[in-house]
């Protein structure tokens, strides 16, 4: 008696199963080909600039998309199946590392580099990266990092604040995505400019 009940109870729950609702499935966002900053016409720096892994608290550590439910950003969420495909920290040096090597401001830029070695190294950190609601519909990119560059001696010489927010084309992610893509890159081209304009630049040719 016992096998019977045991293959029946079996058999109801395999159907039982059958009528579960299925998990969403996850998406993954990429960001679209970084902007192109100026080309320098000649070389700003002599020595290398090393990019670091950029950080990041709480949120923004993580890889799920992030949205805010208020037009201020008083509460923010994430998503649960939304993901960027790699974390942002990663995805932000990786961006910056692109442009900054094709704008030929250094001899090399790259993102590690020993200790020892003379070279201009640069940190970012996160603290906004977000879809924003307006008030009168559609989204907003916010975008806030801060980012610091260090002299060979390890004095910093740039420590801001950048941001920069970017209304996204469409109510769907992959636009918000890319209007995050669009206000990293606003981001980066002011603190490519300040890094050019820089008196450190004339001191470093």
């Amino acid at each position: 008696m016992m096998r019977p009940l045991a293959a029946f109870a079996l058999a109801l729950l395999l159907v039982a199963c059958g009528h579960v609702a299925n998990v969403p499935d996850h998406s993954y966002f990429r960001m679209p080909p970084p902007a192109t900053l100026p080309v320098a016409g000649e070389q700003v720096f002599d020595v290398p600039i090393v990019i670091g892994l950029f950080a990041a608290d709480g949120l923004y550590a993580d890889r799920a998309l992030i949205y805010a439910v208020d037009a201020e950003a008083r509460e923010l969420r994430q998503y649960h199946y939304q993901l960027w495909t790699d974390p942002p920290t990663r995805l932000l040096q990786r961006r910056l590392l692109v442009e900054l090597r094709e704008s030929a401001i250094a001899p090399m830029v790259i993102d590690e580099l020993a200790a020892s070695q003379a070279a201009l190294r640069i940190s970012g950190v996160i603290l906004r990266f977000e879809r924003v609601p307006r008030a009168g519909g559609g989204f907003v990119a916010a975008v806030a990092i801060k980012l610091r560059a260090d002299r060979p001696d390890g004095t910093p010489f740039i420590d801001e604040v950048y941001r920069a927010d970017v209304v996204a084309e469409g109510s769907r992610l992959v636009a918000t995505a890319d209007a995050l893509a669009k206000a990293v890159d606003t981001v980066f081209a002011e603190f490519h400019a300040d890094l050019v304009d820089h008196p450190e630049a004339d001191n470093a040719r």
